[in-house]
């Protein structure tokens, strides 16, 4: 039988919980993924942010299990996170991406909530986990780097004359399509673990996964070539639109963990099954994105560079393959970092065209400014509440 001062406490880090969700889902899950198609005017700001509110929640469920884990139990050493910790790391990290949101500067949640976390874990005696950090530190440094390079690479091979347009996007999006086909999913695996789609129709067919993957990839081209010599803008938006929603669909996987991951060492008490959190989780990411996204759409879309569908794809291809890299590997990474720095990159790939210099350099300094706030605060405040309680 659990206290009631213990499943009291508990709902108010739920509450922090479902906050930190909703700061999330109306500023980084909700507004970069479809940033690009916004300023590329293939989908309206209002029909994007409901859009990707959708997918977010879907991601959460399906693709959320390996950052949250990461975020509850692995970003400090020797101690677990109490509830009071988890309230006070999730409301210090909700407040800097919320006051992110109002203010049209896309703060980095990852940063925040990181930075939230390892300082409350530190006020409880923790260990620095050394290792993950290193981890976490190099994907958040190469990000802007590879992110940016290969969207400026893409965009140049789209604007180049010697490659034809069609021939481009239909290899770009046979890559899509291979990524897609590898990609693990919670519903395609058995019970507590994840399968990809080609594995999962290897099982069933002669050919073994490497061959199915290569037939997404052949039939993702075709269409798209088949499309572009038809018709080939309207084939472009939806290319774009797909690129969005596939974006979007990670950033649920990646974000929702920057939300829950705090309550997973408080779970075992109370018999709550992961699944369960994560749904919560992206409903929060949901109401997010409807309530809130806009704002950062516009932001993102207008303000950085002024984008057209080929700089916008090109700024979309990097972002998924990133974003799904951290899924993949459990580590907390923030979809500003990732889809800004592309979006500069294509833009740049014009001579620079539209991107603006001087919110680029308020942006990365919002972005090592909210770590360091966000530690210096969750450790500070955790401090002085466990003192009064005490």
């Amino acid at each position: 039988m659990v206290a009631t001062g213990t499943l009291l406490t508990f709902a108010v880090a739920a509450l922090a919980s479902l906050f930190m969700a909703w700061a999330i889902g109306a500023g980084s899950s909700g507004s970069t993924p479809f940033a690009a198609a916004v300023g590329a005017n293939a989908i309206s700001v209002m029909r994007a942010g409901f859009v990707v509110g959708l997918l977010g929640f879907a991601g959460a469920v399906l693709q959320g299990a390996n950052v949250t884990e990461a975020v509850g139990t692995q970003l400090i050493g020797g101690v677990s996170l109490t509830a009071t910790a988890a309230i006070v790391g999730l409301l210090t990290a909700a407040i800097l991406v919320a006051i992110g949101v109002f203010t049209g500067y896309p703060i980095a949640t990852a940063f925040t909530v990181t930075g939230a976390v390892v300082g409350v874990g530190l006020a409880l005696g923790g260990d620095p986990a050394w290792a993950k950090y290193r981890q976490i530190a190099t994907l958040w440094v190469l990000t802007p780097f590879v992110g940016g390079g290969v969207a400026y690479a893409t965009a140049r091979l789209l604007r180049s004359p010697s490659v034809p347009e069609r021939y481009a996007i239909a290899v770009l999006g046979g890559l899509v399509g291979a990524l897609v086909a590898t990609i693990e999913f919670a519903a395609l695996g058995p019970a507590g673990e994840q399968g990809s789609i080609a594995g999962t129709l290897a099982a069933d067919l002669p050919a073994g996964a490497s061959a199915v993957t290569l037939g997404c990839a052949l039939l993702v081209a075709a269409v798209l070539y088949r499309g572009l010599v038809t018709d080939p803008e309207a084939t472009q938006r939806r290319f774009l639109l797909a690129l969005g929603g596939l974006v979007a669909f990670s950033a649920g996987g990646s974000q929702v963990g920057l939300a829950i991951g705090p309550l997973v060492p408080l779970l075992d008490d109370f018999a709550i099954p992961l699944p369960a959190v994560l749904a919560g989780g992206g409903f929060g990411l949901l109401l997010g994105s409807w309530t809130g996204a806009p704002r950062m759409i516009k932001a993102l879309a207008q303000d950085y560079s002024s984008l057209g569908p080929r700089r916008s794809i090109a700024a979309l291809i990097p972002s998924f393959a990133i974003a799904q890299a951290a899924v993949a590997f459990g580590i907390p990474v923030s979809f500003n970092e990732i889809v800004v720095s592309a979006i500069i990159g294509s833009g740049y790939a014009a001579g620079g065209s539209g991107v603006s210099r001087q919110k680029m350099l308020y942006t990365v300094l919002a972005w090592l400014g909210s770590l360091l706030l966000a530690l210096t605060l969750g450790y500070g405040a955790f401090t002085v509440i466990d003192a009064v309680v005490a």
